[in-house]
C-alpha cells in the first residue's frame, strides 16, 4: 500500500502540473497575446497552437482527477485518515463524500443561471454555498483537518476537470473551428469557455493548499488562537486570501508587455 501511495502521489503530482501549468498559460499568458493578435494572425496561430495545448490541458486534468481519487480511496478510506479521532463512520460522512463529488452539478446549474451575469453575486452565493458544505465535512460528516481540506479539494478537483471536458472543450472546439475559417466566434460560447477557465484559475489555488496543507497541522487549531472546533473557519479564509492572490495575479497578467 505504500509502494501505491508512492506511485499514485508521484503521478498526480507529474500530471497535476501538466494541467495547472497550461491553465495558468491559457490565463496569464496567451489570452493577454491573443487578443493583440490581428485577425489573419490568429487565424494562423490558434489553429496550430490552441489543439495541442488542450490536448495537455484535458488529459491532464482527467488523469490528475482520476490519480487524486486513486489516492483518496488508498490514503483516506483504506488508510482510515479522513475522520477525526475517536469518529466513526456514520450517514453523514457518507452523505458528505456524495456532497463532495456531486456539488459539482448545483455549481453547474449556479452559474447557468442568472447569476452568471452577475460575477459578484455567484460568487457570494457560491461562497456561502461553499462555506456550508466546509462546516457540514466537521459537525455533521466528522471529518479530520486533513479530511475536511482533502474533501473540499477533491470538491474543487472534481469541478475544475468537469469544467474543461464538459465546458471548457467543447466550447474551444467551436472557437478554433471559427477562428480557422476567418469567422468571428459565437460571443455566448467564448464567455461561457473564459468564465469556466477563470474559475478554474481561481478554484486551483486552494486546492493546491487542500493537497500540501494537510500534510500539516499548525492550522489545525490549537495555534494563533485558532480553536480545534474551529479550524475550518480559518481554511474559509484561507481560501477567500487565496482568490484575492489569483485576482491580483490577473490585473499583473493585464501589465506584462512583449518586447
Amino acid at each position: 500500500m505504500e509502494g501505491l501511495e508512492a506511485i499514485f502521489r508521484w503521478m498526480h503530482v507529474f500530471v497535476g502540473i501538466i494541467w495547472i501549468g497550461h491553465l495558468y498559460f491559457f490565463n496569464w499568458v496567451n489570452g493577454p497575446f491573443t487578443a493583440k493578435l490581428d485577425p489573419p494572425t490568429r487565424k494562423a496561430v490558434v489553429p496550430e497552437l490552441m489543439p495541442r495545448a488542450l490536448y495537455w490541458f484535458r488529459w491532464g486534468a482527467a488523469y490528475t482527477w482520476i490519480t487524486g481519487v486513486l489516492l483518496l480511496l488508498l490514503v483516506y478510506y483504506h488508510g482510515q485518515q479522513a475522520l477525526a479521532a475517536g469518529a466513526e463512520w456514520s450517514a453523514g460522512a457518507i452523505i458528505m463524500i456524495a456532497v463532495t463529488f456531486l456539488a459539482v452539478f448545483a455549481y453547474d446549474m449556479l452559474w447557468n443561471s442568472g447569476l452568471a451575469g452577475n460575477v459578484r453575486a455567484g460568487v457570494i452565493v457560491s461562497f456561502v454555498l461553499l462555506s456550508i458544505v466546509v462546516a457540514l465535512f466537521v459537525h455533521f460528516a466528522h471529518f479530520s483537518y486533513r479530511g475536511t481540506l482533502i474533501h473540499t479539494g477533491a470538491l474543487f478537483g472534481t469541478t475544475m476537470a468537469f469544467n474543461v471536458w464538459f465546458r471548457i472543450w467543447p466550447s474551444q472546439q467551436k472557437i478554433i473551428r471559427a477562428v480557422k475559417n476567418g469567422e468571428p466566434p459565437d460571443a455566448g460560447i467564448v464567455k461561457l469557455a473564459g468564465l469556466r477557465s477563470r474559475h478554474n484559475t481561481y478554484m486551483s489555488l486552494p486546492l493546491l493548499w487542500g493537497m500540501i496543507g494537510q500534510h500539516t497541522t499548525y492550522f489545525a487549531g490549537g495555534n494563533l488562537g485558532i480553536p480545534s472546533n474551529y479550524f475550518w473557519l480559518f481554511w474559509l479564509v484561507l481560501i477567500a486570501i487565496s482568490w484575492h492572490i489569483v485576482f491580483q495575479c490577473y490585473k499583473k497578467a493585464g501589465k506584462v508587455q512583449g518586447f
